[in-house]
């Protein structure tokens, strides 16, 4: 997987399909993470990340084209509230998109 746009420090330009965001993209499915250091095979990207939620990004067809990886430096920073709108912002996001 190719990281871009990023902000923040970006400590690994490519990563495997695999880590949260990769397990996110297989599933279809958003994924919040309490605490990173507690998920197997978490890609460590920035050591001061402890939770993270990914949201998938579809297209029209609804194949997954990307991922929204967003990282905390507190645990337990994300929920189902962050989960319902970040997922209603993805579809607005690609509109126009054919």
């Amino acid at each position: 997987m190719i990281i871009g746009p990023y902000q923040g420090s970006c400590a690994c330009p490519n990563i495997p399909y695999s880590g949260v965001c990769g397990t996110a993209a297989k599933k279809e499915d958003t994924l919040i993470v309490p605490n990173v250091h507690e998920f197997k095979g978490h890609i460590a990207c920035d050591a001061r990340t402890n939770s993270e939620i990914v949201v998938p990004i579809k297209d029209k067809r609804g194949m997954v084209i990307g991922v929204l990886d967003i990282d905390s430096t507190h645990l337990n920073a994300f929920d189902d509230i962050d989960k319902k709108y970040l997922e209603e912002l993805m579809p607005l996001l690609l509109d126009g998109d054919d």
